[in-house]
């Protein structure tokens, strides 16, 4: 009996403690730690998509350069060519709004013989850029341009309309983009779905995209400026060539 009773009394006497201390402090936390582990496999594949574009549009640069003694006549030939330039192509159909003055320059000429530095006269330059949107003016809009008064002409590149025509939603451009891009990614998703049957593996849903855009069309072969033989006069022949537009995507398949 005493043997039991040294067993009981420490375990009554712990008992009666906690009743004590839940009585005087509440009632004792307890907490469980929770862990979830996921485990999340995926799979990238890459597409591309591209399809032929040909320029629609076509932009370039119109100079005029000047010399005279003075500022005032240098600036009077300047204004007086550039000026007649743009009402030329004007009057082919270029807008307004597609023709910029840029790069309006004057400064002095110098004799640098002997020990002094001497101005004998004074240089003055200007550029139009100009947007052709009928491509199929480029050479006439060169043509009478060089016959107005400029003197040099280039930077010409060639481009796909980025602005909707008539009762169009979508430009050129954003066709030809979405296009590639609708190629491009029937191209990722056949190559996922062939990878995963040899594979022996299931695709789940698509969990990210990306894409790199390679599209501004330029000329495939070089542009020329040339005179045609046995014309009666020398008029520009420009080719604008032909180009593609191409989007290489990348999609994230979950795989089980």
């Amino acid at each position: 009996m005493r043997t039991i009773a040294t067993i009981v009394a420490p375990i009554l006497a712990f008992f009666v403690m906690l009743l004590i201390y839940t009585k005087a402090v509440g009632p004792i936390p307890f907490s469980v730690n929770s862990i979830t582990t996921t485990k999340s496999d995926t799979f990238n594949v890459t597409g591309e998509g591209m399809v032929a574009a040909k320029p629609d549009i076509a932009t370039l640069t119109a100079g005029i350069s000047a010399q005279a003694p003075t500022v005032k006549s240098a600036q009077d030939q300047v204004s007086l060519n550039i000026n007649k330039v743009s009402e030329a192509i004007k009057k082919l159909g270029v807008e307004e709004k597609d023709i910029q003055t840029q790069n309006y320059q004057i400064n002095p000429n110098y004799d640098f013989q002997g020990s002094t530095q001497r101005i004998t006269g004074y240089s003055a330059s200007t550029n139009l850029a100009v947007k052709v949107r009928n491509i199929n003016l480029i050479n006439q809009v060169i043509d009478e341009a060089t016959a107005n008064g400029a003197n040099q002409v280039g930077s010409i590149s060639f481009d796909v309309d980025d602005e909707p025509v008539g009762s169009q939603t979508l430009s050129t451009k954003t066709k030809l983009e979405n296009e590639a891009r609708q190629k491009a990614v029937a191209d990722a998703k056949n190559k996922a779905e062939n990878a995963a049957k040899i594979a022996g593996f299931r695709l789940g849903k698509i969990v990210n995209y990306s894409e790199n855009f390679e599209g501004i069309p330029q000329p495939t072969r070089a542009m020329t400026l040339a005179a045609p033989g046995g014309g009666p006069k020398n008029e520009t022949a420009v080719e604008p060539g032909s180009s593609e537009v191409k989007v290489v995507v990348t999609l994230s398949y979950e795989i089980f």
